[in-house]
């Protein structure tokens, strides 16, 4: 039997107070309903549909690539409206999961245990206990405590508000249940709406069963309707990923000072200081040090590296020993050997730096290749773009480049060579050539500086 997962996020969201739809506000720097189409993956479905609504061209342009199958539900008339629309591309024997797009994190886990219950013919019904239910659907359960129905809190009576247990909404299913149930759905009631949870109690009048489960954590099931609830959900997954580095070996300064949008992996005994945010696949190995207020993104760190505080590093490649920063800034394509060091205020980009190689101070290296124990003086440039093309900057082995240089690409400099400080180089040095471009000194005495007009 095959497994269809349907997600609902045709929803405005009005309380976000956005023209950005709802399902598309981020939460560890991914779009919610994205974390939801994700989930939905791991659990092998063999489609997704995603009903779309409010911002669907929004929508469109953002799922664009996905192995995803879109449909429109023109005029939000409630859940079960929402359901109907995805209903028509959906197997005649598939077991149905109903996911949202503003519960974003939802444990796979979880789900498996609805889908198991469904693929036995019943009804896999997620809820919860909550200290304040207020403003949630109600768990209607029979004297022998079968779930045989769910009241919406608008249309609860007092006895009824005063139950603790709570639909989430998520629900697994048999597809020809869900074709003769929909249909028979009424917005007889307070908002005026079909409400999917209405089947609940047409499964209880067919005689099938209503299986109920609970997730590992409430905050699996919140749903996001403000950005207060939205913040207070990003703090809580990132305290959980928080948890789980200190379980593996990581030292946090302050896990509630750490930002995971994405995928952190960690060897031992890796050190990471506050306000320290990590953006798509990051790879850190053993014994690295992480100062305060680091931005590192989709980039391999190698095992004792020292990044120190304030440094920017993206899309690069560092192995073992590097030293990076203060205020240092890798961009993408860098690639730097073992026992690099890119000092304070230095930039690189696509640049190739081989072993015991520094760029101290103040410099900019970008399309470049650089060989083994190279010095690069303070404020060294490498002219790379002229305007319209890019050319590369070569450096060989144990060449000594001093301050203030510029070197006009594409040009070439040897082994062992030495370039005086502020030369701007046009053309190639030898290796173990002296070059020095520079104009010549010229001293005037008894020249006047110039003073005010009185």
């Amino acid at each position: 039997m095959s497994l269809e997962v349907v997600i609902l996020a045709a929803g405005q969201g009005s309380r976000m107070k956005s023209t950005l739809p709802k399902v598309m506000h981020r939460l560890a720097g991914k779009p919610m309903v994205q974390h939801v189409i994700d989930t939905a993956r791991r659990l092998q479905a063999d489609a997704l549909h995603v009903v779309i609504g409010h911002g669907a061209e929004q929508l469109r342009e953002a799922l664009a690539g996905q192995a995803l199958q879109l449909a429109v539900q023109e005029q939000q008339l409630g859940t079960g409206h929402a359901v109907a629309q995805a209903l028509p591309a959906i197997a005649a024997e598939a077991t149905v999961l109903v996911l949202y797009g503003d519960v974003p994190l939802i444990a796979p886990a979880t789900l498996e245990a609805l889908i198991h219950v469904a693929a036995k013919g019943q009804v896999g019904l997620l809820t919860v206990e909550l200290a304040d239910p207020t403003g949630y659907g109600r768990i209607l359960r029979s004297d022998v405590g079968d779930v045989v129905a769910i009241v919406e809190h608008k249309d609860a009576d007092a006895a009824q508000r005063a139950i603790r247990e709570v639909n989430t909404g998520i629900l697994a299913l048999p597809a020809r249940c869900l074709r003769e149930w929909l249909p028979r759905l009424s917005s007889n009631n307070a908002q005026g709406e079909y409400y999917l949870t209405d089947i609940i109690a047409m499964a209880a009048e067919d005689g099938v069963r209503v299986q109920a489960q609970q997730p590992g954590s409430e905050q699996e099931v919140q749903g996001v309707n403000n950005r207060v609830q939205l913040a207070t959900l990003e703090r809580w997954y990132q305290r959980q990923q928080a948890e789980q580095l200190m379980l593996q070996g990581v030292t946090l300064a302050d896990p509630a000072r750490i930002d995971i949008r994405g995928t952190l992996c960690c060897a031992q005994d890796v050190s990471i200081d506050i306000n320290c945010v990590f953006e798509g696949n990051v790879e850190i190995g053993s014994g690295v040090s992480i100062g305060p207020n680091c931005m590192i993104r989709n980039s391999r760190i190698g095992a004792d590296s020292v990044i120190e505080a304030n440094s920017v590093i993206d899309g690069a490649e560092l192995a073992g020993a590097a030293q990076i920063g203060p205020f240092a800034r890798l961009r993408p394509g860098t690639q730097l050997a073992d026992g690099v060091k890119i000092g304070n205020f230095v930039e690189t980009k696509k640049a190739k730096i081989a072993s015991g190689s520094k760029v101290n101070h103040l410099s900019y290296i970008g399309d470049a290749q650089i060989g083994r124990n190279v010095n690069v003086g303070a404020g060294t440039i490498t002219c790379n773009y002229d305007g319209v093309n890019k050319s590369l900057t070569e450096i060989g082995d144990g060449a000594f480049i001093g301050s203030n240089t510029a070197l006009v690409a594409p040009v070439k400099v040897g082994a062992e060579a030495t370039v005086g400080a502020g030369s701007t180089l046009t053309r190639e040095v030898g290796d173990g050539e002296l070059a020095v471009a520079r104009a010549k000194q010229s001293n005037i005495k008894g020249w006047k500086r110039p003073t005010k007009r009185s």
